[in-house]
């Protein structure tokens, strides 16, 4: 018997591990990962490298005008085997993960023109389900009838951490501080943006994982999607 897939959507705040949880979830269920986030950081290099927006992300110029020169894709690696964001053809995983980056992308998001345009390419991403989507606005805008709903919390201090120590990992010459305010910044914007604000479905399982490890969580989370794909088998056997 061939098992119904499903769709799993994971929000939550900055720096939580969603990218990290929903890649290892994807390899595990042998479902198709798609980082949404890395898609409006591609937007952000795109801004920056055009001079649409400024290094500090604190304005923003005509992207409007230029939407429709942005092609978003995602190619698999051939070294890793992993499935990776470009930007008009161009691989731009190895540059969109610095603070640059990170402090453009939050004013580029709120932009209805940038939402639209991604929402659409992602809805297309995962319309034949068997997809683990990560983002900000999955379980509530993009996929609301999604199977499972995830949202990923942890302290403040932890996600700090976690992102310096990642930025320091890549040889990148940041502060704590800045990190900081970064994630401040970025949990202010996506939390009261008009399009499409980071808020929790109602229908979410909340994972705070300030203490859980990262093979705790993994565990988990297979669970509860083991769980909900035989719910929704028995669901459909049901029916028929």
């Amino acid at each position: 018997m061939v098992l119904e897939k499903i769709t799993i959507a994971i929000d939550g705040y900055s720096s939580c591990g969603k990218s990290t949880l929903a890649k290892q979830l994807a390899k595990k269920l042998n479902y198709t990962y798609v980082d949404t986030g890395a898609m409006f950081r591609a937007v952000a290099l795109y801004c920056l490298r055009n001079g649409l927006i400024t290094s500090k992300g604190d304005e923003v110029y005509k992207i409007k005008d230029f939407i429709d020169d942005i092609l978003i894709d995602f190619k698999v690696n051939e070294q890793t085997k992993s499935s990776e964001v470009t930007l008009n053809g161009e691989p731009v995983e190895g540059f969109i993960r610095n603070l640059e980056v990170s402090n453009a992308v939050t004013k580029i998001s709120g932009i209805k023109e940038v939402r639209q345009k991604l929402g659409k390419l992602q809805i297309e991403i995962g319309k034949n389900k068997g997809v683990v989507m990560d983002g900000r606005d999955i379980g509530t805008t993009i996929f609301p009838d999604a199977e499972l709903k995830i949202f990923m919390t942890a302290s403040t201090d932890k996600r700090v951490k976690r992102r310096y120590d990642e930025l320091r990992s890549r040889g990148e010459s940041v502060t704590a501080e800045q990190v900081r305010k970064n994630l401040e910044i970025r949990d202010h914007d996506d939390t009261t943006r008009k399009e499409s604000p980071l808020r929790m479905a109602e229908d979410a399982v909340v994972i705070d994982n300030t203490n859980l490890s990262k093979n705790d969580q993994l565990r988990m989370i297979v669970a509860l999607a083991e769980q909900r794909i035989e719910e929704v088998n028995k669901e459909k056997a049901t029916a028929q």
